[in-house]
């Protein structure tokens, strides 16, 4: 059974920094993406970022320039490097795969994704 372990997240003041993991479990993916997702109270739930087997990132544009995905294969182990963080960035974070190297246009949207993780609470005071 594939398993995603979110860890984290937490509390910062604006302009600060987080890293994310996802460790991964249970799987033999050949070919995969990774996916970060977030939900704000309220809101739905929207792509963030996104690394595939090639090491592809893809990002929403609310995060570019801020946000990196990277990951250790040999840990199994995906990131997402969270910089200058904004109070409009509190949120539920997700990370979700897929046994698929999605296209552009799928990659951020979560219906493409099998697996998910629970999620860390990120919370970014002004």
């Amino acid at each position: 059974m594939v398993q995603l372990v979110e860890s984290g997240g937490g509390s910062v003041r604006s302009g600060g920094s987080l890293r994310l993991s996802c460790a991964a479990s249970g799987y033999t993916f050949g070919t995969y993406t990774m996916g970060w997702f977030r939900q704000a109270p309220g809101k739905e739930r929207e792509g963030v970022a996104t690394i595939n087997t090639y090491d592809i990132s893809t990002y929403a544009d609310s995060v570019k320039g801020r946000f990196t995905t990277s990951q250790d294969n040999a840990r199994n182990t995906f990131y997402l490097q969270m910089n200058s963080l904004k109070p409009e960035d509190t949120a539920m974070y997700f990370c979700a795969a897929v046994e698929a190297a999605l296209v552009p246009s799928e990659r951020l949207q979560d219906r493409s994704y099998k697996y998910w993780g629970q999620g860390t609470q990120v919370t970014v005071s002004s």
